[in-house]
């Protein structure tokens, strides 16, 4: 008998430890048996609700803050994301973008049925291609391989009803207490923040079949 697990999924764009929790993930989903059939559905989330229109200098936010060399900061996440197969480098985008249209996108994608991929892919834009995923042209270019055509993505970055939508969800959710991302709900009975190893998630799933069961 199929089995379906409903996973929800916060990430925001910009932060690299989603990517590197997506791909544990999406490896985790690919181990699972062929009757287990496994919905992930994304929802946005602000790394940093106070990222200006122009966005700023990671480095020397964290240098500021912190009074250390960021590279010395992002070498924990560029290890993690090696050990899960991404060349992360994360100096190579040093800048940080207010995320809106991006997570508009994604949150429409939904009912195209490529949600969780476009997500990806604009991650992936942003972290390992270095692209400027604030611009309107660059989300469009991306959103055209997800079901959208390049006018319908233009329209809806800049759609200000679409835009509020997914402002209001990403700050709901700080409001219910989400503290950080990534963030996982399994079955909407269970939930795991971060980045964790893959066994993690096997034993995650593992656990969410036996409570079908």
């Amino acid at each position: 008998m199929s089995r379906t697990i409903k996973v929800d999924l916060l990430t925001d764009i910009v932060c690299p430890w989603c990517l590197i929790g997506s791909v544990r993930l999406d490896r985790a989903i690919a181990a699972l048996p062929e009757d287990v059939t496994v919905d992930v559905e994304n929802h946005p989330f602000y790394l940093d609700p106070n990222t200006p229109p122009e966005g700023y200098d990671v480095g020397e936010m964290l240098r500021a803050r912190y009074g250390r060399d960021p590279h010395t900061i992002w070498a924990r996440a560029e290890e993690q994301a090696r050990a899960s197969g991404i060349e992360l480098d994360l100096s190579k985008q040093p800048r940080t973008f207010p995320t809106q249209k991006g997570h508009t996108l994604v949150r429409l994608a939904r009912e195209r049925g490529t949600q969780h991929a476009l997500a990806n892919a604009i991650a992936a834009a942003y972290f390992l291609e270095h692209r400027q995923v604030n611009e309107d042209t660059v989300l469009a270019e991306i959103a055209t391989g997800f079901g959208f055509t390049r006018d319908e993505a233009l329209a809806l970055v800049n759609d200000e009803e679409e835009l509020r939508i997914s402002h209001e969800l990403a700050v709901d959710a700080a409001a219910q207490g989400i503290q950080g991302v990534p963030f996982f709900i399994f079955d909407n009975r269970f939930a795991m923040s971060g980045a964790q190893p893959e066994d993690t998630f096997a034993m995650a799933f593992s656990k969410a079949l036996e409570e079908v069961a």
